[in-house]
């Protein structure tokens, strides 16, 4: 894959009106390569990993983007990661510079797997793409996990998928 591209995200598919139905051929076991890709942070409070002010801290961001016009369809994808019980680290995929927002530039290597359950098996599926990594011969770096849909999306659709992206060291 080219640097700094993404697989494809298809917004056409969105009969709920909130998060497009996920499609994830062409997710699952791909290399990633970013240097210096372009993102919104942005940072949730968490209690024991489960997120407190997500829905309205992803509102606020994803109004700062359009706003902007900052948005790309092209290349979507919100990777999310938890430093601590307390909080979580949430990272917009963007175009250009989002005035207000915090900007910051991600570069290297990554691999992708998907995966299809409640969220409480993220533990699980943290340590099956660690394994999957390390299988290839690669160390993990840093876990980020891009939760394709909200909650109420993901029960709509009857599936919910969620893409362990893996930072190499």
């Amino acid at each position: 894959m080219d640097v700094n591209a993404l697989p494809k995200y298809d917004f056409s598919d969105n009969p709920t009106n909130c998060c497009p139905r996920f499609d994830p051929d062409g997710w699952d076991e791909q290399d990633l390569h970013f240097d210096r890709k372009l993102f919104v942070k942005a940072e949730t409070k968490s209690l024991f990993h489960i997120p407190v002010n997500m829905g309205s801290v992803f509102k606020k961001t994803f109004a700062a983007i359009e706003s902007a016009g900052a948005q790309s369809d092209d290349d979507m994808i919100v990777l999310s990661h938890d430093p601590s019980s307390w909080s979580s680290e949430h990272y917009f995929a963007v175009t250009k510079d989002v005035p207000g927002q915090e900007m910051v530039h991600l570069s290297g290597d990554y691999m992708t797997k998907v995966f299809e359950g409640p969220f409480k098996d993220v533990p699980k599926w943290e340590a099956d793409m660690t394994a999957y990594v390390e299988g290839r011969g690669k160390k993990v770096g840093k876990m980020y996990f891009f939760y394709t849909t909200c909650p109420r999306c993901a029960k709509y659709y009857g599936k919910n998928y969620v893409v362990a992206v893996a930072q190499l060291a």
